[in-house]
């Protein structure tokens, strides 16, 4: 008798040339949402149009129970509450986040999946405190090699049964802004964001950020959990491929104008337009923003703004003398490590880290 698991989870798979998005991927999209492009003007995006990817359900934890353990390859395990864990000092870090499946919509063939286009990032202040205290009081032995972050968050993914875990390298775990974050903006995290408590890893995609945190275990191994095999970038279902760790360079434009309903062409009014958008990145510094009107045959260099802290987005801008008729903006990003956007999607089986610059339609009318 075929296991019924099998028959309800199916692996990860490429959708065929002619298949449409299906029910499955719809009720996924109206789980986790995007952010509304029109809120890349503000420097913190409030909670509610933070862009959102839960795994599983959303826990119901009790506070007043709540507590997280820190073990394994220590010599001085901890316990805490939430009330002792807010007594200690905190910091707050400006992180933007983003979904490693960004883009993962467009591709061709399309990975099957939650179905991003390029609105899976936000950037908030996120307040907490840092890991590395909490690791240097407990105390990892000298054969520490990993750390393991276990949410609340229970389900099943391709057939197999798990609490979400991710692990960082221990080097990177006792980084300066890592945060056990419990304040969003200087509020309780929302439940959807990982209340009461998450890790806030900043330059990692988002599936490293685990929410609803409950243990962090020191591991004398390395990591190779179910969500650190599903984040890889293979070619195929046997390539072994390379994990996917941290951020690539991205830019998006705020659209400007106003939008058709069902399309979001942007229509604007001829003359003077002034361009705006948010780039960055989790490997180094954005150095610079180029900004095209024809479809990528031209680039001009952008204004950039002062930095908001070396994990949030960099606002930047560009003048366009817009003239009748239909327009293809782009943008690309460069950061300071020397990683570009790419003029054409970086393809993978589970559509992840796709920072191919940023393509968006506008129409300029007559008058």
């Amino acid at each position: 008798m075929a296991d019924p698991i099998d028959s309800i989870s199916t692996p990860a798979r490429v959708a065929d040339a002619t298949e449409g998005i299906s029910t499955d991927e719809l009720r996924l999209a109206a789980r986790n949402h995007g952010l509304p492009p029109e809120a890349l003007r503000d420097d913190v995006t409030p909670p509610g149009l933070h862009y959102v990817l839960s795994h599983y359900d959303i826990p119901r934890i009790d506070v007043a129970a709540w507590t997280l353990t820190v073990g394994g390859s220590v010599e001085n395990p901890l316990r805490a509450g939430f009330d002792e864990l807010r007594s200690r000092p905190a910091n707050t870090v400006r992180v933007t986040l983003e979904c490693a499946g960004n883009g993962r919509a467009a591709l061709s063939p399309r990975p099957v999946s939650q179905p991003w286009l390029e609105s899976a990032v936000g950037t908030a202040d996120w307040t907490g405190v840092p890991l590395a205290a909490l690791l240097r009081e407990a105390d990892p032995t000298s054969d520490g090699v990993d750390v393991v972050f276990t949410g609340a968050d229970h389900g099943i993914e391709r057939g197999v049964e798990q609490d979400y875990q991710r692990g960082l390298p221990l080097a990177e775990a006792l980084g300066d802004d890592v945060l056990l974050a419990y304040e969003m903006n200087g509020m309780p995290l929302p439940p959807q964001h990982g209340f009461p408590v998450r890790l806030v890893a900043p330059g990692w995609y988002g599936m490293a950020h685990v929410k609803w945190l409950r243990d962090i275990t020191v591991s004398d191994q390395h990591f190779e959990g179910f969500q650190h095999q599903a984040y890889r970038l293979r070619q195929d279902a046997d390539d072994p491929g390379e994990p996917v760790t941290r951020i690539e360079p991205r830019s998006l434009l705020v659209p400007p104008g106003f939008p058709d309903f069902m399309t979001r062409v942007r229509f604007v009014r001829p003359g003077a337009v002034p361009l705006e958008g948010r780039a960055w990145s989790g490997w180094a510094p954005i150095e610079r923003v180029e900004v095209s009107t024809d479809d990528g045959r031209s680039w001009t260099d952008a204004e950039l703004a002062d930095s908001d802290g070396r994990w949030a987005w960099r606002r930047f801008s560009a003048p366009w003398e817009a003239t009748p008729g239909e327009h293809a903006l782009r943008t690309r990003a460069h950061d300071a490590s020397g990683r570009s956007q790419p003029g054409s999607p970086r393809w993978s089986r589970g559509g992840f880290a796709n920072n191919t610059d940023q393509g968006l339609r506008v129409v300029v009318l007559d008058a």
